[in-house]
């Protein structure tokens, strides 16, 4: 034998592992999503003008969140870009709808006020003096004139759109035999009342009413029925025309003077005449 043992080749070394490969960053969606949820929900909200603010919150926000989504999409970050944009979209309707849900609220709550300023304070009325009488006209608020004392008997009353209302001096009156509205002892006064239409609507005669007391303590001055007196006005005053009615009272015997306050309608105020009897 050699004394040499015979080596078996050379084996070369394995190579080293290789890293595995890095996995892919997961999608971040979830600002598209944010957006296409806020603008859905301020869209709806929107249509209800009631809820114009949130609408306008959820849109802005909406939007916000919806451009952010858009560049994480043009960045390789996110995914869904069709949401991005649906979400963008529906941020831009909510800022609409809430603008015009704004205008819609202010204007109904404009009116409403409008409407309640004009119910309650009603239409004022200047006095304008009877025939043949020297004072010139004042202006009145509630049917007084400026020194806060009733109109007289002739004066009229004189509202902003023209409406004019005249009570005449009073009468004695005798009730028929059926009367209603009379109390045996007591005296019966009728009065004139006028309604002229000057303005350019025409004026619904129907909602006249009336009111009397009699005496220094204002007692209720009972409104006599008897087929000639007391029948209520009805129908429509055209611009330019006039009605005419005529109206009893009954007051105690000792009384002195007639207060007549007369109402043309729920818009306008009361007008108040102090008669001498």
């Amino acid at each position: 034998m050699s004394e040499y043992t015979q080596q078996p080749p050379y084996a070369p070394e394995p190579p080293a592992p290789q890293p595995p490969a890095p996995h892919p960053a997961p999608a971040r969606n979830g600002l598209g999503t944010a957006a296409l949820i806020l603008g859905i929900i301020g869209a709806l909200s929107g249509v209800i003008p009631f809820f114009f603010w949130l609408a306008g919150i959820l849109g802005l926000i909406g939007l916000i969140l919806g451009f952010a989504a858009r560049g994480r999409v043009k960045r390789g970050e996110a995914t869904n870009k069709g949401v991005a944009l649906a979400g963008v979209v529906l941020g831009l309707v909510s800022l609409v709808l809430s603008v015009v849900g704004a205008v819609i609220t202010f204007k109904a709550v404009g009116d409403a006020v409008d409407e309640i300023n004009k119910a309650t304070s009603g239409s004022s009325a200047s006095k304008e003096p009877g025939a043949g009488s020297d004072k010139p006209l004042e202006k009145a608020k509630d049917g007084e004139d400026t020194t806060g004392k009733a109109l007289a008997a002739g004066d009229s009353a004189v509202y902003d759109d023209d409406l004019t209302v005249t009570v005449s001096e009073p009468k004695p009156y005798t009730p028929g035999e059926f009367a209603a509205g009379h109390t045996k002892g007591n005296k019966a006064f009728q009065v004139t009342v006028t309604i002229e239409n000057a303005g350019k609507e025409k004026f619904d005669a129907s909602l006249v009413t009336a009111e009397a007391r009699a005496g220094k303590d204002g007692v209720s001055a009972e409104e006599i029925y008897d087929g000639k007196v007391g029948e209520p006005i009805t129908g429509t005053v055209l611009p330019g025309k006039k009605v005419t009615t005529t109206w009893a009272f009954g007051t105690p015997s000792d009384a002195a003077n007639l207060t007549i306050e007369i109402s043309p309608g729920f818009e306008y105020n009361a007008s108040v005449w102090d008669l001498k009897l």
